[in-house]
């Protein structure tokens, strides 16, 4: 049934790319035409006057404009690069006359990224399909980070699980709670551990935690001592040391902060949350709370730890997390919106992700938050590589 589902997905994505690739030859042709019927009528108007030549010939650029705008707006809509905001700019703009070339050139120009992205995609897809890169000796806990829940159709990790389970991985997800304490998210992660071996027969799991999920992780293999049913934990934009954001956020006057919480945890109970609460989980990403828990919880023995880090280039890469991005900037240093690099370092630290763009890559970004494909970072791979390298590794 897996493979039947990703049969299907690729056959999609042929098709998808199949439509974007004769619509990029039918739009570059309606361009030329119309540059061409444009001079031509203009030419002929200034030799000879308007005639009934002339008002047929303009009847048919006016045929070719009304073309060449249909084709737009279906690139624009067909064009996974180009994010709404874009197509909204592109769509107001299109009636403007030589403007409406330069956006049809920008749209096809990102429309030509896309096909040939998702045509190495599928070429790699094919190369790999028998390699199993990401059949590890461990199964992969997915342990996602605080706000957020495992909903099966609005998956945290985005296309990152699938990915991975094409190539081989067996993959579980954490299911704690969005905002449970990194204590009570602990004790459920054990019990999610111990279901898995249970039901595998593997002996341990390989997780792999984004933001708050590394605190809870790290707190299940030294709190509650399962060093012995984790092989390997790798964590990826974890505030270790915390986050001033916090501290920022606290100078609010107590009454308010513990409103919005309670109101927090209202809303959140009912998506699922059995045990929400956000006043206590979000202090628990201070910078105060991070120094007291590294202390109680040290890394244990015989389990491999790594992280990574992300770094945005300004406020403007990321629309969700440019006024936290800023306010961090200012009380600490750059950072991927939420966590500064420094914080994000632990154990065998493999290094800061980001790419040679403006954009850089946000906190978001490094769970596929937006379903987007961003140039010098590709965000499916960079997983695949990760899972590769622990199977490498004997885990």
């Amino acid at each position: 049934m897996k493979l039947d589902y990703d049969r299907f997905l690729t056959a999609a994505e042929k098709i998808h790319i199949r439509m974007l690739g004769c619509l990029t030859v039918f739009l570059t042709l309606s361009m030329w035409l119309l540059v061409l019927e444009g001079g031509f009528v203009l030419w002929r108007i200034r030799a000879y006057g308007v005639h009934l030549t002339e008002i047929a010939l303009i009847l048919l650029f006016l045929l070719f404009y009304g073309g060449f705008q249909f084709l737009l707006v279906w690139m624009c809509l067909l064009c996974r690069r180009l994010r709404i905001a874009k197509r909204i700019l592109v769509w107001s703009f299109m009636w403007i006359p030589g403007v409406n070339i330069a956006l049809a050139l920008y749209v096809r120009g990102l429309a030509k990224q896309e096909i040939d992205h998702t045509r190495y995609k599928i070429r790699l897809d094919d190369v790999r399909q028998e390699r199993q890169l990401c059949h590890t000796r461990y199964p992969l806990l997915l342990v996602h980070g605080v706000g957020f829940r495992d909903f099966h159709y609005f998956n945290y990790w985005g296309r990152i699980p699938r990915e991975l389970v094409r190539n081989g991985a067996k993959v579980y997800y954490g299911h704690q709670e969005a905002w449970g304490t990194v204590e009570s998210n602990g004790q459920i992660l054990k019990e999610k551990i111990q279901e898995i071996i249970r039901d595998t027969g593997c002996g341990k799991v390989n997780i792999i935690a984004h933001s708050k999920g590394g605190l809870d992780a790290r707190y299940v293999i030294s709190g509650l001592h399962m060093e012995d049913r984790v092989a390997t934990l790798t964590t990826i934009n974890t505030p270790h040391r915390g986050s001033r954001l916090v501290d920022f956020l606290k100078k609010l006057p107590d009454w308010v902060y513990r409103m919005v919480c309670r109101w927090i945890d209202l809303y959140f109970g009912r998506l699922g949350d059995v045990n929400p609460h956000a006043y206590r989980a979000s202090t628990q990403l201070s910078p105060a709370y991070a120094r007291e828990f590294n202390q109680a919880y040290p890394d244990a023995p015989g389990v491999y730890y790594q992280s990574f880090a992300s770094l945005m280039r300004s406020g403007f890469s990321s629309k969700l997390l440019c006024i936290p991005y800023w306010i961090l900037k200012k009380l600490d240093a750059p950072s991927d919106g939420l966590v500064t690099v420094e914080s994000a370092k632990w154990a065998d630290f493999r290094g800061v992700i980001t790419n040679s763009r403006l954009r850089g890559i946000s906190h978001g970004d490094m769970i596929d938050l937006t379903r987007e494909d961003y140039e010098g970072f590709d965000v499916l791979e960079f997983y695949v590589k990760l899972v590769e390298e622990l199977k490498r590794k004997g885990f």
